[in-house]
């Protein structure tokens, strides 16, 4: 097994980072591994997705877990490869948050397929943090 954890602090609370992380057509705003997505259902646990990189084969991902402002935790099985990314919101103060992704990636070659599923998370938090920061905040 292969884990692997990268984090960011954004000015937000949870549920303006929740805003964003919950609409899935919205990734591909921030998230320039998206050149595909297609969410089959509510943001729910067992709610599937497709996405699809960039010049890569699509692929369907399964919600396994969903707190809302809490966060959420996918999977997606390829052959004998089972990849998780848990997608965290930690508050730290009443205007700050971390967000989480914490990868496990099990079966042959778990640590390569690791590294290239995570190899772009430092890009893809930072555009979660733009995109989030610049963000009207909710009316009261």
């Amino acid at each position: 097994m292969w884990t692997h954890e990268e984090a960011i602090e954004i000015s937000a609370t949870p549920a303006e980072v929740w805003a964003v992380l919950s609409d899935v057509r919205g990734w591909k705003r921030w998230n320039a591994g998206i050149a595909y997505i297609e969410l089959h259902g509510p943001f729910a646990v067992g709610t599937t997705f497709t996405m699809q990189p960039p010049e890569t084969d699509a692929f369907v991902s399964t919600l396994i877990a969903v707190e809302e402002h809490r966060g959420f935790t996918d999977e997606t099985v390829i052959d004998d490869i089972r990849v998780i990314v848990e997608h965290r919101i930690d508050a730290l103060t009443p205007d700050g948050v971390r967000v989480t992704y914490a990868t496990e990636v099990t079966g042959p070659d778990a640590a390569q397929i690791g590294a290239m599923v995570t190899g772009d998370f430092p890009d893809v938090l930072r555009g979660l943090k733009s995109i989030v920061e610049r963000r009207p905040a909710p009316a009261p």
